[in-house]
């Protein structure tokens, strides 16, 4: 079988393709997996997680030393409010974008005593009031908040904080209060 040029260019192209296609959606196919199994059909709520084991692997590579509570957020409806509860050990809440960047991180160092985020879809209005907005590259994604808890007391501590935090539609909040 005799391959002419025509053919090798040919498969280049769909090689080429091929690699974009992939590396364009792999990250936003994983994201997609990682909000629906974290949220479980729900969004823009804390879900605690339970104390890391070497079997734990809902999060990529959890450090034991960590409480971890992740929000699935999506913006559709509307600004989501984030509120971090204060922690007297470090402390970060990492905003990730429905193909899994990393667009926004607050820590303990910025804000002692607890944070507020309000979260608009870029290129929207921001709320008038509010302290602080993050604009979301995507309509969802996730907020993941990390608490240094190496300690079981730590854990259980750590699990009473993440109760005084909020992730919920800005909308959601309006009615209830």
């Amino acid at each position: 079988m005799k391959f002419s040029g025509t053919h090798v260019w040919a498969a280049l192209i769909i090689a080429v393709f091929a690699h974009l296609t992939f590396v364009h959606l792999t990250p936003r196919v994983m994201m997609s997996i990682a909000i629906d199994r974290i949220g479980d059909g729900r969004v823009n709520f804390w879900r605690f997680g339970e104390r890391v084991t070497p079997t734990s692997r809902t999060i990529v590579r959890p450090s034991p030393d960590f409480a971890y509570a992740a929000c699935p957020y999506d913006l559709r409806d509307g600004p989501v409010l984030i509120q971090v509860a204060p922690w007297d050990q470090y402390w970060s809440l990492s905003l990730y974008a429905d193909n899994s960047d990393n667009f926004f991180t607050l820590n303990d160092r910025e804000a002692r005593f607890g944070g507020e985020v309000t979260l608009v879809r870029a290129g929207s209005a921001h709320p008038e009031g509010a302290s602080m907005v993050v604009e979301s590259p995507s309509q969802r994604g996730i907020a993941l908040m990390r608490r240094l808890a190496p300690r079981v007391e730590d854990f259980a501590a750590a699990a009473a904080v993440a109760r005084e935090d909020v992730c919920a539609s800005a909308e959601s909040l309006r009615h209830t209060s």
